[in-house]
């Protein structure tokens, strides 16, 4: 009797489960139409996304990444909406909450990682640089390499490569060499105190006008800087069209061969260094004698 019994509830329940299955037919239909809809909306807007961000960001890795974000997030919410037609809203909130947990636990787990990641997302919409340029980054010096989700790769003017995380390239500031057309030289001269400063100045001008890699739409400039040990020091400053390392070195050293040059050329000297040397010497007493005393030959 008892066997009856629970063979006569297990038939009720599948019955009941059959009756909810075949009322939920309908709601079944709606939610994979739902799904399907959405898949094709999803591929569709993926597409369009591709194109919009390839005009934005140049880098197709990351351009890839979005559109995927994109596809799904769109394809989850069509996953949401069909489980709410067929009145499993419990479900949803339930796995929802789990998604937020899980997240939540994921962002405190790799958060440098993530801080690394969303840098390099905005990087690669702001642009603050392009492979191949020249930069300074965190005091690191050289081109850009490549530009990838969470670092980017500096190829030093040594030869070395740096990895660095997106994270710091983002809060650094950065000097982007190649942005620009034009970049400054500076050369840091001294004259001795005799000669005539007019002159010197005037005559450091003219050589480096005439180098053929000074800008002339811009104006070379000569500024004295102060009173040195042995010289009156002035810097030179001139511009030049080509921005490159290699450009800047050489122009620098035409400048110092052509400034030392036109000195040699008009009776304008550069000293050389002084340095004191203290015997002890007294007052009234001459450094010979002194010497002479010191030896024992006086």
């Amino acid at each position: 009797m008892e066997l009856a019994e629970l063979f006569a509830q297990v038939v009720d329940k599948l019955q009941g489960w059959l009756a909810t299955a075949v009322k939920m037919l309908p709601n079944a239909a709606v939610a994979i139409a739902v799904v399907l809809v959405f898949g094709l909306l999803s591929r569709w807007l993926s597409k369009l996304a591709d194109r919009g961000l390839s005009r934005v960001v140049k880098q197709p890795q990351i351009v890839s990444l979005l559109t995927s974000i994109v596809r799904i997030a769109i394809l989850a919410g069509g996953v949401f909406t069909a489980l709410s037609v067929l009145n499993l809203d419990k479900a949803v909130t339930s796995l929802l909450a789990g998604v937020g947990i899980v997240g939540l636990a994921l962002g405190f787990a790799f958060q440098d990682i993530a801080a690394n990641f969303v840098s390099g997302l905005l990087m690669a919409v702001r642009q603050p640089f392009a492979l191949g340029d020249l930069v300074e980054v965190g005091g690191s010096f050289g081109k850009v390499e490549s530009i990838d989700l969470r670092a980017t790769r500096l190829t030093l003017l040594s030869g070395e490569s740096v990895i660095i995380p997106n994270k710091d390239v983002y809060q650094s500031a950065i000097v982007n060499y190649t942005d620009t057309q034009k970049r400054r030289v500076e050369v840091e001269v001294g004259v001795s105190y005799g000669d005539d400063l007019v002159k010197a100045k005037n005559v450091a001008l003219e050589a480096v006008r005439a180098l053929e890699v000074c800008d002339p739409e811009t104006a070379a400039d000569l500024v004295y800087t102060g009173f040195g040990g042995s010289s009156i020091d002035f810097t030179l400053r001139f511009w030049i069209r080509d921005a490159s390392q290699k450009a800047f070195l050489h122009a620098r050293s035409e400048a110092i061969m052509a400034i030392k040059e036109a000195f040699d050329a008009n009776d304008v000297s550069i000293p050389f260094p002084i340095r004191t040397l203290d015997f002890g010497v007294s007052g009234g007493e001459s450094l010979e004698a002194h010497i002479g005393e010191r030896l024992g030959t006086k």
